[in-house]
């Protein structure tokens, strides 16, 4: 597959970049999509969430009143859980939440959400570049000119490059990552993947070449 690569003006540059079938043709596994997908937001969750249970709230250190007469229960603590105050019955407590999954399945379910995102012609191929200094209106400028200002946009760079990425931070909806560590649910969370033409061999090489680790 041949995708033409554009100047950061908007326009045909002339030439073209080749995307490996293997990587951007293949049919989408959408089972292995979902198991990466349901991997990654788990492997983000702290798992602190943390309430008291009857043992470890305060108070109840004596009786609250006595046994009979009252016309109430007969409660031998105000740590109950029927209480207010009292402690949680069966609350969270800290657990990790880690989700595993094999190697090959994580390249399959990356090579698929390239795959439907060439599908769908949501791949924009642009020359490398770079800034001499962080410069919002620079990104602005080229997002307008792809049309693109108002989409979810994930630029792919050659290179950690921090100029594009301080430019481009403070812009609502562009996230910038080098090419070889975008994840599945980043690739499918993006409404345009705008690519420069280093990040295109940096990704390839990533998948076909190298191992990959864990998110």
């Amino acid at each position: 597959m041949k995708l033409p690569i554009y100047t950061i003006e908007g326009k045909e540059s002339g030439s073209d970049a080749e995307l490996r079938d293997s990587i951007f043709g293949i049919e989408p596994n959408e089972t292995v999509i979902y198991e990466d997908v349901r991997r990654y937001m788990a492997n983000q969750r702290q798992g602190t969430a943390k309430t008291k249970e009857r043992g470890e709230v305060r108070g109840g250190g004596r009786k609250a009143y006595r046994q009979k007469g009252t016309g109430m229960a007969r409660r031998g603590s105000i740590r109950s859980p029927l209480l207010k105050g009292g402690g949680t019955v069966f609350g969270p407590r800290p657990r990790v939440h880690n989700v595993k999954m094999t190697k090959k399945m994580r390249k399959l379910a990356r090579k698929s959400a390239l795959s439907l995102k060439a599908t769908d012609e949501a791949i924009t191929l642009i020359e490398d570049f770079s800034f001499e200094a962080p410069k919002t209106s620079k990104v602005s400028d080229i997002l307008k000119a792809f049309e693109i200002e108002n989409k979810k946009v994930l630029l792919l760079t050659a290179d950690t490059d921090i100029n594009i990425y301080k430019s481009a931070r403070n812009i609502p909806g562009v996230q910038v990552l080098e090419g070889n560590k975008a994840t599945t649910y980043q690739i499918l969370d993006a409404d345009v993947l705008l690519m420069q033409k280093g990040a295109v061999d940096a990704l390839q090489e990533s998948i076909e070449n190298t191992t990959e680790e864990a998110a």
